[in-house]
């Protein structure tokens, strides 16, 4: 299969430029599939898990938003923020998963609300991403194989 070009950006760095055979990206209206030679398409993400394939592996990454670009035979992901597994500290994610959900909680507004519920589904997708990463990481106390 044919490769296409997907670069992630958000404002601090480049975190991933690499040819790939397939992405699945978390839009507003739901996960987009994107192969090779995708007609062009310009839409807003939601906040989640991508998943990117390359030479038959799959790499995870947690988004928090932004804008997904497809021009001829190249992806560009403008991102709020994207990180990838194994940037996530799981630990890190966890807690602020429990602050958001503590937030939602106690919301005394609207406003409050959807904020609070913005950051727990940021805070999800970065723990899924990164429990992902141990499920596929060898135990140390195991041979990998």
């Amino acid at each position: 299969m044919a490769d296409m070009r997907l670069e992630i950006v958000t404002a601090e760095r480049v975190v991933y430029s690499e040819d790939v055979s397939v992405l699945v990206a978390p839009g507003d209206a739901g996960e987009l599939g994107i192969l090779p030679n995708h007609a062009p398409l310009l839409t807003t993400l939601a906040p989640g898990e991508m998943r990117v394939t390359k030479d038959g592996e799959e790499t995870y990454m947690a988004v928090s938003g932004g804008f997904l670009e497809v021009i001829g035979n190249k992806v560009t992901i403008l991102a709020d923020t994207a990180e990838q597994a194994d940037e996530i500290d799981e630990a890190r994610a966890e807690s602020a998963l429990e602050r958001a959900r503590e937030r939602v909680e106690s919301a005394s507004s609207d406003m409050d609300l959807e904020r609070a519920l913005a950051s727990m589904r940021r805070s999800a997708a970065r723990l899924g991403v990164a429990r992902r990463r141990r499920r596929r990481s060898p135990r140390p106390d195991r041979p990998a194989g």
